[in-house]
């Protein structure tokens, strides 16, 4: 099979989303489409599938004119996608989301046996530990997409659509997914693949397309002809630079201390210390327990024994309320769009949200005046940009939204800042500011407790990194900043094995 896109143009109103954009996808091949965010790709995947309807151009399969009013036009001709954006039923179960398209019956009433049956056979590809019978609402974002990816799997189409797939899960998931894609590419599937790790893309892909400000800047070039300099050069328009991390120097002071915790969710024994001024890593597989450990520090997961010290007094955490306005302690969800963010509401009150209280007059009133001067400069300072701050947050983009959700903590004055995977969908160029940004606020003497599936990040930024495996911390490692090094002792430590010692100093804790 082969898809053409002949120059596809796409406008809305005051934006040229596409501009004559033309490629093609071949069966037997994986091709990167890369770009910025705001580059036009996730316009063109949503023309590919239906979602769109291109104002010029054409599209082509196997050379004849295709025009789909609906996604099901675009699955039936045998094309699916996984968007960023999920699209899962949260109540059904995930065996439901996967078969969703075609639920098989018996006798006119959904077959569940068959339902989960047939699942499992496309969830295992990818992770064999999630349990079709439970309902999506209970699994966490990188489960979620995990899903959702097997959920595509499932419709066996000619071309499959992969839209940041791996930025929710970490290197394991991933390799698996690309076991997958490559035994679909041997098979004859043609396969787009969206993604900001470039890494990812270097090693995967067989030809890229890169798209800057709705023009294709690279079109169906071989991936063997570019490096990653290339390729960042035609994404961005200019050479990347690596992110400067200052001169940082964490003290010894400790602020947070765990000491044999225990959770509600399974946590033993934890002991962890955060020290003031410092980038603590916590990197796991999915599953690991991070996440839900971060919650269990903010009051959302009840701590059933051991210790806690904010500067050297033992609290009790029993709300997130608790945590942020008596203890200080703020957090950035993975899943910034849905629990961290109002999308619907201005960058101003946004950042103010934290600080409502103190805003308020004494009759309970907020004015926007008051908050515009309390947020302005917080704003400015981390480049936010926008027109204005009365620009919904729903329409900034990626790297922006990170740099409101930052700002609302710094507004709050935490000491203790949580941040779940920092950069989960953020381009390449913002990403870099994301990391700065982070090292200047730890600088400054904001502590953070880092959460990242991305290891060459966790490798950037953290100062020491705890490796979590089943829901226990297993290993401790001072950052040496050396990626060959430092991956290896991690997965040294998740396969229960001692980790080699060359160039990092590397420690078992618990």
């Amino acid at each position: 099979m082969k898809l053409t896109i002949d120059s596809i143009g796409k406008k809305f109103p005051g934006v040229t989303a596409l501009d004559s954009v033309s490629f093609e996808i071949r069966s037997g091949e994986i091709h990167a489409l890369l770009g910025e965010n705001g580059a036009g790709k996730s316009t063109l995947i949503k023309m590919i599938t239906g979602l769109y309807r291109p104002d010029s151009g054409r599209l082509l399969i196997d050379d004849e004119e295709v025009a789909f009013a609906s996604p099901r036009d675009a699955i039936a001709r045998g094309i699916s996608a996984v968007h960023q954006e999920r699209n899962l039923i949260t109540r059904f179960s995930v065996g439901e989301n996967i078969l969703l398209e075609r639920l098989p019956a018996r006798s006119g009433v959904v077959d569940t046996e068959r339902v989960h049956r047939q699942a499992r056979h496309f969830l295992d590809m990818i992770d064999p530990s999630i349990d079709t019978r439970t309902e999506v609402r209970r699994l966490s974002v990188a489960q979620m997409q995990i899903v959702e990816i097997a959920k595509a799997l499932s419709l066996e189409a000619n071309v499959l659509i992969l839209d940041e797939p791996t930025a929710s899960i970490t290197g394991h998931e991933a390799e698996a997914l690309f076991t997958v894609l490559r035994r679909l590419r041997d098979e004859g599937k043609a396969i787009v693949f969206v993604s900001h790790k470039l890494e990812e893309v270097v090693s995967l892909c067989d030809r890229v397309t890169v798209l800057r400000d709705g023009k294709a800047a690279v079109a169906r070039e071989s991936i063997a002809n570019m490096s990653r300099g290339k390729i960042v050069e035609a994404m961005i328009g200019r050479k990347e630079r690596a992110a400067d991390m200052g001169e940082r120097a964490p003290c010894n002071q400790p602020i947070l201390e765990l000491e044999g915790v225990s959770t509600a969710l399974g946590h033993k024994n934890i002991n962890l210390t955060l020290h003031r001024g410092e980038i603590l890593g916590l990197y796991g597989l999915v599953g690991a327990g991070r996440t839900e450990l971060a919650r269990a520090l903010i009051g959302d997961v009840r701590i059933t024994a051991g210790r806690i010290a904010l500067n050297g007094n033992d609290v009790r955490i029993p709300s997130v309320s608790a945590a942020i306005r008596k203890h200080r302690i703020g957090y950035i969800s993975e899943d910034r769009k849905t629990e961290g963010l109002i999308l619907a509401h201005p960058i101003r009150s946004n950042i103010a949200i934290t600080i409502w209280r103190q805003l308020a007059s004494k009759r309970g009133m907020l004015s926007r005046r008051r908050e515009h001067n309390a947020v302005a400069p917080l704003a400015e300072k981390l480049e936010i940009k926008a027109p204005s701050l009365e620009q919904a947050v729903g329409t900034l983009s990626g790297g922006n939204q990170q740099k409101v959700s930052i700002a609302k903590w710094l507004a709050a004055g935490v000491e203790i800042l949580i941040i779940d995977e920092p950069t989960v969908g953020i381009d390449i160029g913002t990403k870099t500011a994301i990391h700065e940004l982070i090292a200047e606020v730890t600088r400054e003497g904001l502590s953070v407790l880092l959460i990242s599936s991305d290891m060459p990040e966790m490798v950037t930024l953290a100062d020491r990194i705890l490796v979590m495996h089943n829901s226990t911390i297993v290993g401790e490692i001072e950052n040496c900043r050396k990626y060959e090094i430092v991956s290896r002792q991690i997965m040294d430590f998740i396969h229960g094995e001692s980790p080699q010692q060359e160039a990092g100093h590397a420690v078992a804790n618990g």
